[in-house]
């Protein structure tokens, strides 16, 4: 263990320092907000206030599988939610009793892992300093609470990060089983392996040796989505679950930002701020895939473009602020932003920090925050 700590560089320890400050900063924040406010669920233990939304349903699937909760029925949204997370609640629960503490506790090594992997990918890419800039910039953004509580983003990155800087060195072997990794979390790691064969293609030389390896992430994807469709009979279950469980069907991309425009700024409920930052985060995906784009980022715009095409494509934007977390090139680019520019880059930070606060209180009273 001496040894392996020996290992950490000053920014991968300044990367879990900051990982750690800042979810000591957010238990802080979600403490002090149930002393001193009445709203929602405020006055629930701190445990049950993280146990909100998609949270109560990984760890309905960990419990209970795809069926759901025997004593409610099924549930047909369960199948949206890839295997990765529930698995590893169920391994975790084994040790952990308690299933609430067992989500925060994956969330919080897993985070840890992904700022490191962030850290390493940062400097390797940008001017030094970049990593751990990135890192701050990051974990201070509004949806940074997402990262905190037991939802499968800290997972994913702690998976899709590692992957990413091993293929960027090259590495295909270790990069192709991080990647299996990352696809069986979310969908995203579907978008990240076709990401991973571009950036493959567009390296000099070619390896073509190890191209096989380029093979390995699409099979957590493509595994669980055959299971769903062994288990329901639906070729397309994990659709079909967004469409009965959440109501996301496909639909023409300009009739979506039509239905949220209207949602965001023809109505006035509960949902009308959240709806405005889905426009906000849309707006930012598009202009960051641009921007990759004309840099000949073909690999990471690929990322990016092919995560937008789901998005946008859907009902009506959900989510899209989340996803934001899982966008690294935004936040290496705020990182190198950091290095050349530290006044826009702390004025950015001083920005987004009382809208991360505002989102841990959101969350924790039991709003929807994205």
């Amino acid at each position: 263990m001496v040894r392996r700590a020996r290992r950490l560089s000053a920014a991968d320890r300044s990367a879990l320092e900051l990982w750690l400050l800042t979810r000591m900063g957010v238990a802080v924040v979600a403490t002090a907000a149930a002393a001193v406010l009445v709203r929602g669920n405020l006055q629930e233990p701190f445990l049950d206030r993280w146990t909100q939304w998609d949270v109560d349903l990984l760890i309905e699937i960990a419990r209970f599988g795809y069926e759901g909760d025997p004593s409610e029925g099924p549930d047909p949204g369960l199948p949206a939610f890839f295997p990765g997370f529930p698995l590893l609640l169920r391994a975790v629960h084994v040790v952990v009793p308690d299933w609430r503490i067992a989500a925060l506790l994956i969330s919080l090594v897993a985070g840890a892992v992904a700022m490191v992997a962030l850290a390493r990918l940062g400097d390797h890419e940008g001017p030094p300093g970049t990593g751990v800039r990135a890192v701050a910039a990051l974990l201070l953004s509004p949806m940074a609470v997402f990262l905190f509580a037991g939802y499968s983003e800290a997972l994913f990155l702690a998976c899709a990060l590692p992957a990413w800087l091993l293929a960027r060195q090259g590495r295909w072997e270790l990069a192709a089983l991080c990647g299996l990794a990352a696809g069986l979390v979310r969908i995203t790691g579907l978008f990240l392996a076709v990401a991973l064969v571009v950036l493959f293609l567009t390296r000099r030389p070619i390896a073509w040796r190890k191209l096989p390896h380029l093979a390995v992430p699409f099979l957590g994807p493509a595994g669980y989505l055959a299971y769903q469709w062994w288990r329901t009979g639906d070729m397309r279950a994990w659709q079909t679950a967004q469409e009965r469980g959440w109501g996301r069907s496909l639909v023409p991309p300009w009739e979506s930002f039509q239905t949220t425009w209207h949602s965001a700024f023809g109505l006035d409920n509960d949902f009308t701020v959240a709806f405005r930052v889905e426009l906000v985060a849309a707006a930012i995906g598009v202009l960051l895939t641009g921007w990759l784009l004309a840099r000949r980022r073909w690999a990471e715009s690929t990322y990016l473009g092919l995560q937008l095409a789901a998005l946008l494509g859907s009902a009506f934007y959900l989510s899209i602020g989340r996803a934001t977390l899982l966008w690294w090139p935004l936040w290496l680019a705020i990182g190198v932003l950091g290095v050349r520019r530290p006044r826009t880059y702390l004025a950015l930070l001083a920005l987004s920090v009382p809208l991360l606060v505002l989102q841990v209180v959101t969350f924790t009273s039991g709003g929807w925050t994205g």
